[in-house]
């Protein structure tokens, strides 16, 4: 056992039903927001009953190890048996292995969820500590104590200009055409600062409401709203959705549907997501050999843009959990490229700026290891001094054009621009 599975308490936990919540972004503070939402349904966390950081390769694998001893020793009395009951951590995982940026597990001391019209409410804490204050979940939300909400941001280019970037994809073309990989996926940051006593909580809500389709998600100060997810488990099943491939929404019905038919039918965008599909598949079969993906990608439409996309499914051979399997498949083709090592050497060389949390996985996961984690896309990071850094990026393959990936990276970042500038 590790020193931090030897200090970390047994935690006692009690779920129970409670009437509908509402919005669940309504209730969240004006700070250390914890957040899960896609449809309305998902998790809204409140304090913090224990924080774990992890850093290095084995960030992941040294995070599911504490976890399950944690699970292990807690007592849990759950009332509602649904995903997301009982005790649960929310989690953010670094990009790259030399990231400064923290990857953290965060287990709250209370959870209010809701999932196929049933709400719940969890209490969570040490078992030598009293319980949290009785109440409903109102005092522990605390609504309508929200800050002054993060409107009128303005954005400015990051560490790399859109001139720079123009540059790194033309080098990145250069060197998959020398043979020295088959795509790679470069980014570019935006920064922007939050005004005095601002808060994300807006931006939450927009974000919620202009993408219910997309994982809306706030983590120790990393937020937004992925639209890709990397790997979900519950009983038994696991499941993903691979993103890769992507396009500008027409500007009426008939333009839209030229676009996705461009989309569907480009070469360039195919082999892009080929990479993506084979790299998922080949990261789960160990763990489920009968893993499938869909036959031909479809369109997916989101408010922003179109994307080509391809569900994955299968049944676990292993007792593998959701942050083992998020091991496993990061980073996939889809965030970094084919083959992984050298595009990931090559973003290494590209990007003049540590990703942070972007494209690392963002989620949350239960005391059975069941749960569900994004890729952290259309998303931001908020510093301690209230800097916000965005991040968005485009997968670079043989044919593609320097001028239309910036353009594809514009519009990943309108979803974070437009939440903020409102």
């Amino acid at each position: 056992m590790s020193e931090r599975e030897r200090e970390a308490p047994a935690l006692t936990v009690s779920t129970v039903g409670i009437d509908d919540p509402g919005d669940l972004t309504a209730l969240l503070p004006p700070e250390r927001q914890l957040l899960w939402l896609r449809r309305g349904d998902g998790l809204a966390g409140f304090g913090t009953a224990l924080r774990w950081d992890f850093s290095g390769p084995s960030r992941m694998t040294d995070a599911a190890a504490a976890w399950r001893d944690l699970a292990g020793r807690a007592l849990v009395a759950d009332e509602v048996g649904l995903p997301g009951t009982g005790l649960v951590a929310f989690g953010t995982f670094a990009f790259a292995a030399r990231s400064e940026a923290p990857s953290v597990l965060i287990v709250p001391e209370v959870v209010i969820g809701r999932r196929d019209g049933r709400a719940w409410m969890t209490r969570i804490g040490a078992t030598d500590a009293p319980p949290p204050a009785p109440g409903d979940h109102a005092a522990a939300g605390a609504p309508g104590r929200r800050a002054v909400p993060a409107t009128g941001i303005r954005f400015e280019p990051g560490a790399l200009s859109p001139d720079a970037y123009l540059e790194a994809v033309s080098h990145g073309v250069t060197r998959i055409r020398a043979g020295e990989l088959e795509k790679v996926v470069l980014a570019r940051d935006l920064i922007g600062r939050l005004p005095a006593g601002g808060s994300i909580g807006g931006a939450l809500e927009a974000l919620a409401a202009g993408y219910p389709d997309c994982w809306t998600f706030a983590v120790d100060d990393f937020f937004g709203s992925s639209p890709e997810t990397l790997v979900k488990v519950n009983d038994g099943t696991v499941s993903a959705r691979v993103l890769a491939g992507s396009g500008a929404r027409g500007t009426d019905a008939a333009s839209d549907l030229d676009a996705s038919v461009a989309l569907a039918t480009s070469a360039k965008d195919q082999d892009e997501h080929e990479y993506a599909v084979q790299s998922v598949l080949a990261a789960l079969r160990p763990h489920s050999p009968g893993v499938t993906a869909s036959d031909v990608p479809f369109t997916l439409r989101l408010p922003n843009l179109w994307h080509l996309a391809s569900d994955v499914e299968g049944v676990l051979s292993d007792d593998s959990g959701s942050l083992d399997l998020a091991a496993a498949l990061h980073p996939t083709a889809a965030v970094a490229g084919t083959p992984t090592a050298n595009a990931v050497a090559a973003i290494e060389q590209l990007e003049p700026f540590d990703r942070g949390r972007y494209a690392g996985p963002v989620g949350w996961i239960g005391a059975d290891g069941d749960g569900e984690w994004a890729i952290g896309l259309r998303c931001a990071q908020v510093g301690a001094d209230g800097l916000v850094r965005a991040f968005a990026g485009a997968g670079i393959v043989a044919d593609s054009v320097p001028e239309h990936e910036l353009a594809e990276t514009t519009m990943k970042f309108r979803p974070i621009v437009e939440a903020l500038g409102a």
